[in-house]
């Protein structure tokens, strides 16, 4: 069994992280300073030290260079918060192995320690940063550690295995369809076609040839014969994206396909049967559509057998650095560059903007971001100029509760009470607009 010394002086976060490396069959030994640490290495031989960068009355970087004269055979990792990476990664060039920014993503830290006791084994020198095996960044779900997160991650374990057609609810953005991809890989279809259709995107004269595919000659433009989504889906998943935009026709004839599970291609009258799962999504309210008359009761109660929240990154914002390293990490193998972390300064900025377009936007910044770094660091000179004017947009609004009521009111009658667009247009979450009809007593 693989041992090792954690050196950690917040005694709550290190019996954590002690449980959490228990768990994961690591034989954990732990120390709350460095006297404690050094009196340890003298009674026990150890596979690989883990120690945070700020100790009491210590210096971590300092307490690392002797466990590395003493013991240069072991790796270690340092912890650190952000505002001390740019130490972290001196302490790398001085023999440190890897660093684990704060707060952790759970499989970062299983990835590093691995890492670290791989590169040891197959080498007596120290591994840098650079030689660390990439991340697999395929797969765009991020594990976070928000409650919001907690419950997402929670929901889609349990209805991957079956076959219960799911629909997504949430903002623009939010990444509804990464979730529809993880149902999809979790599932037992895994090993055939996830095909996503933006029902947005599709002309309500098209949508039947897009559905279930048309025969040569059936309508003027249809030069070849073509499959439709419900035929490549076959024995696989098919997602439908912002559904509540399809036309009551459409409603009928998805309705339609979804009861019998057999399509007829336009002009053929051939059926095909179709054996698949069904995963919708959509940023509106369904329910509200369907007393408005604008959607298919009976085609909303087929989709929805099981509906799962997209939370938005407000809501989930403890998760805010474990998306922007993902992203980062991403931004660095796409466009062939190195940068290692953010700035203070722009760390204080994420953290206080509202993040309008959620994950979606925090991901482009962060790509634009990383193309325009030359340096180490992404600096708040590389940020669009947009992220500091809405944050000082966001300091004056609502000033009084009464201009927060109007504004409100205003913003539901542009949208002819659509909330969705509504709470788009006032830059807040659904969620949060609902709390603020409640508390103005907004019908």
């Amino acid at each position: 069994m693989v041992t090792i010394l954690l050196i950690e002086d917040d005694i709550a976060f290190c019996t954590m992280l002690e449980k959490f490396l228990t768990r994961k069959s690591y034989a954990v030994t732990t120390a709350f300073s460095a006297e404690e640490a050094k009196n340890a290495t003298k009674n026990q031989k150890f596979d690989l030290i883990i120690t945070d960068l700020r100790l009491p009355n210590y210096d971590g970087i300092e307490l690392m260079l002797e466990f590395k004269n003493q013991f240069p055979e072991v790796p270690v990792i340092l912890m650190t918060g952000y505002s001390d990476v740019n130490t972290a990664v001196k302490a790398i060039k001085n023999g440190a192995s890897d660093y684990i920014s704060k707060p952790f993503n759970p499989e970062e830290v299983l990835l590093v320690i691995k890492n670290a006791l791989q590169k040891n084994d197959s080498s007596n020198t120290t591994p840098s940063k650079e030689t660390i095996e990439p991340r697999n960044l395929s797969d765009d779900f991020v594990i976070g550690i928000s409650k919001a997160s907690k419950k997402l991650a929670e929901y889609i374990k349990l209805v991957s295995p079956t076959d219960i057609s799911v629909l997504i609810v949430g903002e623009s953005g939010t990444g509804k369809e990464v979730i529809a991809k993880k149902i999809h890989e979790n599932s037992t279809r895994k090993n055939n076609n996830f095909i996503a259709v933006d029902c947005g995107a599709i002309p309500k004269e098209l949508a039947a040839s897009e559905f279930f595919g048309h025969i040569k000659g059936s309508f003027t433009g249809a030069i070849n014969d073509k499959i439709g989504c419900f035929e490549a889906a076959n024995k696989g998943t098919l997602f439908l994206d912002e559904i509540g935009n399809l036309s009551y026709e459409n409603q009928i004839q998805l309705l339609r396909a979804l009861q019998e599970r057999k399509v007829k291609p336009v002009g053929s009258n051939k059926e095909i049967e179709v054996d698949i799962r069904i995963i919708t999504a959509t940023n509106e309210d369904l329910r509200e559509a369907v007393k408005n008359g604008n959607f298919r009761e009976d085609l909303y109660h087929r989709i929805n057998e099981f509906s799962i929240q997209s939370p938005s990154l407000v809501d989930r914002n403890e998760d805010l650095m474990i998306f922007a390293d993902f992203f980062l990490e991403k931004a660095n193998q796409q466009l062939h560059k190195n940068v290692i972390g953010f700035s203070k300064e722009v760390i204080a900025v994420f953290q206080s903007y509202h993040w309008p377009g959620n994950v979606r936007e925090l991901q482009n910044i962060i790509k634009r971001a990383t193309l325009l770094t030359s340096g180490d660091f992404i600096e708040k000179n590389v940020l669009p100029f947009e992220i500091f004017q809405a944050e000082t947009k966001k300091e004056n609004d609502f000033s009084l509760a009464e201009n927060e009521k109007d504004t409100i009111l205003n913003a539901l009658a542009k949208t002819k009470n659509n909330k969705s667009e509504a709470a788009k247009l006032l830059a807040i979450n659904r969620k949060t607009l609902y709390n603020k009809l409640k508390l103005f007593n907004i019908n």
